[in-house]
């Protein structure tokens, strides 16, 4: 037998022997979830080398997992149909709980793009974000489902929580939910820009009007201001005061002469004055 026939034959032997020992390791992050004759332990392997004869071992991720759920079609109040939905929701697996998750929802659990760990209950938790999304975006009417990603979000989070609560019981973590994509039908496209150039409409009127209520307070106060300085004008003009005035004014026109001119006021609180111009000298 040659050489390399017996190399090759001590390697499979190797790796046959190393695959029957139950030898393996874990990457920090992830956890080992032991089976052994069809029971699964319940006690998670740590990261690091393990040797567990005769069993198999599945390692799990216990780090934040993404769920994308594309292509979603959810009816808002109003019965529209928001064209398409995307969302991601982050979720994490108490490391401790995993072997109990693998339990109790058996086939849930996927492979990661890495094809060598797994995503505890992943389908479990796609499943239910997606009926907590169905669920809030429904209590929305259409024209607002774009406007409110954020808070669509955050419910869907809190929901997704609960349900997970519900039946487990600090196992799952809903770290976030974000919504990536939100597609309108085109009618109610329509509808959104009609709606916001009405709004800009109903701004524009409303400034309008603020603009005139100003003019109206300007025009208030300047009116305001005069009937004032009337008052105080007319405070100041005493009986007295005006008879002074008009005695003051007949005297000056006396004084001009130049015509036979007789002057009685209208209040008799005065006495005529009467101008007759001298007579010429004869000589």
């Amino acid at each position: 037998m040659s050489f390399e026939l017996l190399g090759a034959l001590g390697f499979f032997t190797l790796v046959s022997l190393w695959n029957f020992a139950g030898i393996g390791s874990i990457e920090t992050g992830n956890v080992g979830v032991e089976k052994r004759f069809g029971v699964v332990h319940m006690e998670v392997l740590t990261p690091g080398l393990y040797v567990v004869p005769f069993a198999s071992v599945k390692e799990f991720s216990s780090k934040e997992i993404a769920v994308n759920i594309d292509g979603l079609k959810p009816k808002a109040s109003d019965n529209l149909f928001i064209r398409e939905l995307d969302l991601t929701v982050y979720y994490k697996v108490a490391a401790e709980r995993i072997p109990k998750v693998e339990t109790k929802y058996a086939g849930q659990s996927v492979l990661l793009p890495d094809g060598e760990v797994w995503a505890p209950a992943h389908m479990l938790v796609e499943t239910l974000a997606r009926n907590a999304a169905y669920q809030e975006v429904s209590k929305l009417p259409s024209l607002v489902v774009h406007q409110q990603r954020e808070q669509i979000a955050d419910h869907i989070q809190l929901l997704l929580q609960h349900e997970l609560d519900a039946n487990d019981p600090q196992t799952f973590t809903i770290t976030r939910v974000v919504i990536r994509t939100v597609i309108t039908d085109p009618a109610i496209e329509s509808s959104i820009q009609q709606a916001v150039a009405n709004q800009k409409k109903l701004e524009a009127m409303e400034l309008q009007v603020k603009i005139a209520e100003q003019e109206a307070q300007v025009r208030l106060r300047e009116a305001q201001g005069i009937a004032r300085s009337n008052e105080a004008i007319n405070n100041t003009l005493t009986p007295a005061y005006l008879q002074h005035e008009a005695n003051q004014a007949l005297m000056e026109f006396a004084r001009k002469g130049g015509t036979a001119t007789v002057v009685i006021p209208s209040s008799m609180n005065a006495a005529p004055l009467i101008n007759i111009p001298a007579a010429k000298d004869s000589k």
